[in-house]
């Protein structure tokens, strides 16, 4: 009986070009969904972290500027995670600090401290589509990732590089997004990230972030040590370079309070 349904529901999508369109989007939305989770259950329960590293700001003729920086991540199971960035250099920028509490759907809360006006200013979720502290970075490509942010569609397998990656496209479930969607390359192997384009408002490729070198941590989870983020409007590039990363590291809670913001050196 149950065969005999399956082969009549084979042969009606077969014969319906509208319903065999449907299946095949039903399947797409399902690969695309369990390809994400399973990229976040390998990256999952590593804790906190502690990492350091370079960023070089390159504008459109070739010039760079370079700042430091470091980065304090806490994992949290009831929500999402929290992070802490700190500037160390140059002198112009050094002590400026910003503190996110991730979200899913609601608004991430997010805080930045400007040392020369010695006070914690509170970044409205409105503006979080636009570019953090001068890189072609926006606020929300800083925050950690949350599964229910985005709706996911499995587009495609392709070569990217030295790997076979499969291509999805997430768009974001949340409000004041600066993107339309959002194509990201996993590679099959451990279903690391290695590139990630964003469309803007108009649904035109605005910047492409290309992740390498990664690095096993713990035996067991990956981390970029190169990312580079290129504007393909401005013909603007900001690169990360990380020089130490240590997951493990021992962080509380209160390293994450906006106290921190102010205390951090």
């Amino acid at each position: 009986m149950f065969a005999k349904k399956y082969m009549y529901l084979i042969t009606l999508a077969m014969s319906s070009p509208a319903l065999a369109q449907a299946v095949h989007d039903r399947d797409a939305v399902e690969k695309g969904i369990a390809i994400a989770a399973e990229a976040d259950r390998r990256d999952s329960g590593y804790v906190d972290s502690e990492e350091s590293f370079t960023m070089v700001l390159r504008d459109s003729k070739g010039r760079e500027r370079f700042r430091t920086l470091r980065t304090k991540t806490l994992e949290r199971t009831d929500d999402g995670d929290w992070s802490l960035t700190i500037f160390d250099e140059p002198a112009d920028v050094k002590g400026t600090a910003m503190l996110t509490y991730s979200h899913g759907l609601e608004p991430d809360d997010q805080w930045l401290y400007l040392p020369a006006l010695k006070r914690v200013k509170r970044i409205s979720s409105k503006n979080r589509s636009g570019p953090f502290m001068g890189s072609e970075f926006a606020f929300e490509d800083l925050s950690d990732f949350e599964l229910e942010k985005y709706s996911y569609r499995y587009l495609r397998d392709e070569p990217c590089g030295e790997h076979s990656c499969f291509v999805s496209e997430w768009v974001p479930a949340y409000e004041h997004s600066g993107y339309t969607r959002i194509e990201v390359w996993h590679d099959r192997e451990e279903y690391r990230e290695q590139k990630i384009e964003f469309y803007d408002k108009v649904g035109k490729h605005l910047k492409t972030l290309v992740l390498n070198d990664y690095s096993l941590y713990r035996e067991r989870f990956w981390r970029p040590l190169k990312m580079e983020m290129t504007n393909h409007k401005t013909g603007k590039a900001t690169l990360l370079h990380f020089n130490n990363i240590e997951l493990g590291a021992g962080l509380t809670e209160r390293e994450f309070d906006q106290n921190s913001l102010r205390r951090a050196k």
